[in-house]
């Protein structure tokens, strides 16, 4: 008998060795990079992050208490550190905490090591202080994400990434009216407003009442984050496009049969290099009434544009089936929306370190393409300095965007290595735009322009 009980229990334990052994890895998952809520009920989320004093936060606590009101609060490690008895006020009002890291870092330029640091330490301050844990929600210090620092991040079990539909800018002492302003002209459902505790937002607790008091008056309701994603998934409805990982604006352009200038135009972007994971992209379009004896065939040849455009632009699911009647969104391919210009070049100076295929990537054409356009003997050679000519890969040839400045003032212990890095941009940027004779040399008090694009 026991003989018996004691040969169970060794095969009991290599089966249980054997399933560890050979357990089938976890799979790798981005964040999702959100910016608005998939709703078209009126709802806000308001956001503040808290990355320095909080010198506005009993203000603006006293506020949505009085209001009844939730909002999320986006705390670093060491702003939690510096003020615990805030980080408590937060908590036991019910409000909701967001993960800013640790100690404001740019996530693009730190490793998937330093991440974890930089998030495990702002959980646990937080968590110890509060109660409460930030996950899965997390914002990204200065909004800088890439595919990579998404991956990382949704691998420490912070899901969602959350972005915001209207920056108040707030933290360069804006005044009450021009936030105010800002948010209630451009509300829109699901809508995430982000704003600051800090004492360079020193318009935000006047604003914060008269925001309230105007988007009641719309019919708006106010929501934490959590609540906000809870009314729905991020799906794309007809006409948009969630972007995935690996995805351009020139593929997504070529997806739906629009150039890349429509859907910057569409989407208000101000710059046609940056789009994030799970953010929603409105594809331009026009409608069409399906009639009798129409089939999607027929609709793409009269439009100039593929049936799987047209699948995709309006998420059909059978492209056999269409009902009379039924509005069929066509991409904004024809001149009918955005004429398009005669097929046309650019020149391109060749730089160091570029190749064909680099040349080619950025300007969204083929190699082959560019060795025809120029009469190439070989796609492996090229010489710094030789002009290329550049074939328009849509039609036309978006232009880079004209950079656009902010005005910083420098403070005591600034260094332009500092507030290059704080703004995501190089010391040789800012020295150029403000023309500096050198780099080594600021002065308190001194107006910088930092580039933005």
């Amino acid at each position: 008998m026991r003989l018996k009980i004691g040969l169970a229990s060794l095969l009991l334990t290599l089966m249980l060795l054997f399933s560890l052994t050979f357990a089938l890895p976890v799979t790798a998952a981005s964040s999702q990079y959100i910016t608005k809520g998939n709703t078209t009920s009126k709802m806000v989320a308001f956001t503040f992050d808290d990355g320095s004093d909080g010198k506005n936060t009993t203000k603006i606590l006293q506020i949505l208490s009085a209001n009844k009101i939730k909002a999320t609060f986006f705390i670093t490690g060491k702003a939690a550190e510096n003020h615990p008895q805030l980080i408590k006020n937060i908590a036991d009002q019910g409000h909701q905490f967001g993960n800013h890291s640790y100690s404001h870092p740019d996530f693009t330029k730190i490793s998937a090591a330093q991440i974890k640091t930089e998030l495990d330490k702002g959980e646990a301050v937080i968590k110890n202080i509060s109660g409460k844990t930030t996950k899965p929600y997390f914002r990204a210090p200065f909004g800088s994400m890439n595919a990579a620092s998404l991956l990382a991040v949704g691998n420490l079990g912070y899901t969602k990434t959350i972005g915001w539909t209207i920056d108040t800018v707030d933290w360069k002492g804006v005044s009450s009216s021009e936030i105010t302003n800002k948010v209630v002209n451009n509300a829109t459902p699901g809508m995430i407003v982000l704003m600051h505790t800090g004492e360079g937002a020193t318009g935000t607790p006047g604003a914060l009442q008269n925001m309230i008091n105007q988007l009641k008056a719309k019919g708006y309701t106010f929501v934490t984050i959590s609540q906000m994603l809870s009314t729905g998934t991020q799906t794309a409805t007809s006409g948009q496009h969630i972007v995935k990982s690996g995805e351009t604006l020139t593929k997504i352009a070529s997806l739906y049969g629009v150039t890349v200038q429509q859907l910057a135009t569409a989407n208000k972007l101000t710059n046609i290099n940056v789009i994030r994971v799970g953010q929603i992209l409105i594809i331009p379009t026009t409608n069409y009434t399906v009639k009798a004896g129409d089939t999607l065939t027929k609709i793409a040849n009269a439009y100039n544009v593929t049936v799987q455009q047209l699948v995709a632009a309006n998420n059909l699911t059978n492209p056999n089936i269409l009902k009379i009647g039924q509005t069929i969104k066509i991409p904004a391919k024809t001149g009918t929306i955005v004429p398009q210009p005669v097929p046309t070049t650019i020149n391109y100076t060749v730089k160091a370190g570029d190749t064909l295929y680099s040349i080619a990537k950025r300007y969204g054409v083929t190699v082959q393409s560019i060795v025809t356009a120029n009469k190439l003997a070989s796609a492996n050679v090229i010489m710094v300095g030789q002009i290329l000519k550049i074939p328009a890969s849509t039609g036309t040839i978006v232009p880079k965007p004209v950079p656009t400045t902010v005005n910083y003032t420098v403070k005591a212990g600034d260094t332009l290595y500092s507030i290059a890095k704080r703004y995501g941009v190089t010391v040789q940027s800012i020295v150029t735009i403000n023309k500096l004779a050198s780099a080594n040399v600021i002065k308190i008090g001194q107006v910088l322009k930092i580039p933005t694009v």
